[in-house]
């Protein structure tokens, strides 16, 4: 995608379909856009339960074109009937997020496949595959927004899941995505147990350029909405660059001591453009650029978030009963710790492989 303008969402949050009350419990916190997951957070046997709690939610959902689905890998049964479900729901998904993606021509094929059933969502990539950050710029070009899929690249690399690991694959995103102006969203932060890791995360996506960043627990949203949200100071700062170059008769200008000139315009007309679509797509109703409910998401957080987790520990706690059945009915493999998504000891609210 190519339009600069377009609404870029900052806050991404991925909540498992094993049950409904858990998916709609979700919509009360304050995320850009809710992200219904029927990957890697549903076991198999759980895949067709979680169709239809999909489908269900789906037109229970406040904000249908901010609410996002996560579909399993093309190429697949389920990501079959994935579509057959979507296709016929009567309520669609604004955006579907595709994973394990190696090529742009799969980006393409699932677009042309949904318009047959006259549905056109904004297409968002997890980058996660080897191939797929080789020919991330063509993956760029072809979808609407990428996503760092950290769990399952670390694992295929065989790295731990650190800055310097990712480091290139981020700076790659970074620079294919402003070339097309498609969504650059970074991976959810696996240690719930450190919010300073979060934060520092997030400091250092802003400085590469990702626009966003996921989340798998609630209570992570309202930092990362304080960062990365439209900041009233900043818009403010941006317009008046953009009329001092004007001024200057679209040279170099003198700002608060400061040297601006065309570059620095540039850049200050996309922070206010981009700053207004999000604003008129996702800023709750009657609130202010400046990082609009991120103060009353804080307080909601707070009181929702044991209980949004303690749903998610019940629905957890029974998909680990279907795994363990299914374990005690196969035959015993060798297990690779190196290929082994990471797992919490600790049930969490939302699957953490939502990050991958």
């Amino acid at each position: 995608m190519t339009d600069a303008t377009r609404a870029l969402p900052r806050s991404i949050l991925y909540t498992p379909a094993l049950s409904l009350d858990l998916v709609v419990k979700a919509w009360s916190y304050d995320a850009d856009v809710h992200l219904i997951d029927l990957e890697d957070a549903v076991p198999p046997p759980g895949k067709a339960a979680a169709r239809e709690v999909c489908r269900v939610a789906l037109e229970k959902a406040p904000a249908p074109a901010n609410t996002a689905v996560r579909i399993n890998p093309l190429g697949t049964l389920d990501a079959v009937r994935d579509l057959l479900m979507l296709a016929e729901s009567p309520v669609r998904p604004g955006i579907v997020v595709m994973t394990m993606v190696d090529s742009p021509v799969e980006v393409r094929l699932l677009r042309d496949v949904l318009a047959t059933a006259g549905a056109h969502p904004e297409i968002y990539v997890t980058l996660e595959t080897p191939a797929g950050v080789r020919a991330v710029d063509a993956v760029a070009e072809a979808a609407d927004g990428l996503i760092l899929g950290s769990a399952d690249l670390a694992a295929t690399l065989g790295v731990e899941i650190t800055w310097a690991g990712l480091l290139a694959t981020r700076q790659a995103m970074a620079l294919a995505c402003a070339r097309y102006g498609t969504a650059c969203v970074d991976t959810a932060n696996f240690r719930l147990d450190a919010p300073e890791v979060l934060a520092e995360e997030i400091e250092r996506v802003r400085e590469l350029g990702f626009h966003g960043k996921v989340a798998v627990h609630p209570g992570e949203l309202a930092t990362i909405n304080q960062a990365l949200r439209p900041d009233a100071a900043e818009l403010r700062h941006a317009r008046r660059v953009t009329e001092a170059v004007r001024a200057a008769d679209g040279g170099v200008a003198l700002l608060d001591g400061a040297m601006v000139g065309p570059p620095f315009a540039r850049r200050a007309r996309m922070t206010v453009e981009r700053g207004d679509a999000w604003n008129a797509r996702f800023a709750p109703t009657g609130a202010a650029a400046s990082g609009a409910g991120t103060a009353d998401s804080k307080a909601t957080d707070s009181r929702a978030a044991d209980s949004h987790a303690a749903d998610s520990r019940a629905a957890d706690s029974r998909a680990a009963d279907s795994r363990a059945a299914d374990s005690r009915a196969a035959e015993p493999v060798a297990a690779d710790s190196t290929a082994a998504e990471p797992r919490s000891a600790e049930p969490l609210p939302s699957d953490p492989e939502a990050a991958r």
